[in-house]
């Protein structure tokens, strides 16, 4: 599985944080199942002392108990501090129950003790819980003990015959044993699967996210180098543009001119557009980052929009309230714009955008009166190739604000508005906007 999501491009940390939150959760079931043998133990002990009238070592068996006690206590306390377990920290627990369960048996009858079963409770956990080589090594560890429990134990008084003979009584024993070894491992065999699955669902997901991160990354290099080519063509359009303006047979011509002024906004606005796609490969044009405030970056980005599409169906609503000093985000920039062509796509008659701010974020939203998403898009909103638009590379657009948006800390969300049409949320942590933000987050 390694080298899976090593292929996926997932970090070699991935697997372990994963397996060492599954193994915390089960250490913490292998803390229950203690507790559970300790009252068993001592259920045992009182029964068979007082009811059975069979004289036990109390002395060296509470020893036993107390150390399990002490050792469970030692682990809460250990698990406190920490998120994720190892596997040799599980294996040595198992061990460990294996040592205490053989000092019980030797001070109880050892091979002859009805409850010898009760290896088969830790073996299968070690199988479930460890990798083969540990569950071999629990199985080796439970084998040896029971074969060194029939030369080696100290053997049970006699009982009282009013309770049956050493069959019956070693029947009935075995099935309390049975009925509770049963019990338990239905019961934390099936919590332990639990917790794997969901291990492999954390796993999933990180794989998917790995994914995404090598397809982000491949698309990036594409467009940097599509920018470094665009670069020099546009900056010559741009002298020439320049050059025309300036000639007075064009100068003279008002529609001429107009059109020319027209043909620099639109080159300067893929010089923009370029320059926005390197800083956000982190590749600088010359250009610094810019200072400015929230309502002065969404008010020129919005006149920008309107301006280059012509769009006069655009609602703006700025309802951010007291203005905080920002660095000026070409990248938050282009998602915006991504996301109000879509919505103008899907509604040219009316198109809302609405800002606000909800504690210390920054609440952006766009609103179109379309055909909404469908149930199936909403389900996998944001994921690469999901598109209503049926054409290749459809989809795209919203990849790309979904993941933009998470790597400035905020979350992209979309829904379909009751009265018609849809809605794209994106909530940013203003923290990570402001001067020192940005600067700490570089």
């Amino acid at each position: 599985m390694s080298a899976g999501l090593a292929a996926a491009g997932l970090p070699a940390a991935g697997l372990p944080a994963a397996d060492g939150a599954a193994n915390a959760k089960n250490m913490i079931l292998l803390i229950q199942l203690r507790w559970i043998a300790v009252v068993g133990q001592i259920v045992t002990i009182a029964v068979v002392e007082l009811v059975l009238g069979i004289a036990l070592p109390l002395g060296p068996m509470s020893i036993v108990l107390g150390a399990l006690v002490a050792h469970n206590l030692a682990s809460v306390a250990w698990l406190r501090n920490r998120t994720d377990v190892g596997n040799n920290q599980l294996f040595m627990t198992l061990i460990l129950d294996v040592a205490a369960l053989t000092a019980q048996l030797y001070l109880s009858g050892g091979a002859t003790n009805p409850f010898t079963s009760l290896y088969l409770l830790q073996v299968i956990l070690g199988a479930v819980l460890l990798d083969s080589r540990l569950s071999w090594a629990v199985v080796a560890a439970a084998c040896l003990s029971f074969v060194g429990l029939t030369q080696f134990y100290r053997p049970l008084a006699p009982h009282h015959q009013e309770f049956g003979d050493t069959i019956t009584l070693h029947i009935a024993g075995m099935f309390v044993c049975f009925v509770l070894d049963a019990i338990l491992l239905v019961v934390f065999v099936t919590r332990i699967s639990r917790n794997l699955r969901e291990r492999d669902a954390r796993l999933a997901a990180l794989k998917q996210h790995a994914a995404e991160e090598d397809h982000i990354v491949r698309m990036g290099l594409l467009a940097s180098g599509a920018a470094h080519e665009l670069g020099t063509p546009l900056a010559s359009l741009a002298v020439i543009l320049s050059d025309w303006r300036r000639m007075p047979k064009l100068a003279a011509d008002p529609e001429l001119a107009q059109e020319i002024q027209e043909m620099q906004a639109e080159v300067q606005r893929c010089k923009s557009i370029v320059t926005g796609i390197l800083l956000s490969a982190g590749e600088a044009r010359g250009e610094a980052p810019r200072v400015t405030t929230v309502n002065a970056f969404l008010d020129e980005l919005v006149g920008e929009w309107r301006a280059a599409r012509s769009a006069t169906t655009l609602a703006y609503q700025n309802a951010f309230g007291a203005d905080l000093a920002i660095v000026s985000d070409s990248a938050l920039k282009q998602v915006l714009f991504s996301v109000l062509d879509n919505a103008l796509e899907a509604s040219p008659g009316w198109v809302r955008f609405a800002a606000g701010r909800n504690a210390g974020m920054l609440v952006l939203q766009v609103s179109d009166r379309g055909a909404g998403f469908p149930p199936e898009m909403l389900a996998q909103f944001g994921k690469p190739y999901q598109s209503s638009k049926g054409r290749p590379g459809g989809g795209l657009g919203l990849f790309l604000v979904v993941n933009v948006v998470r790597k400035l800390g905020g979350v992209a969300s979309a829904a379909n508005r009751p009265e018609g049409g849809a809605t794209v949320t994106i909530e940013l942590p203003l923290a990570t906007l402001t001067i020192g933000g940005r600067r700490h987050a570089s």
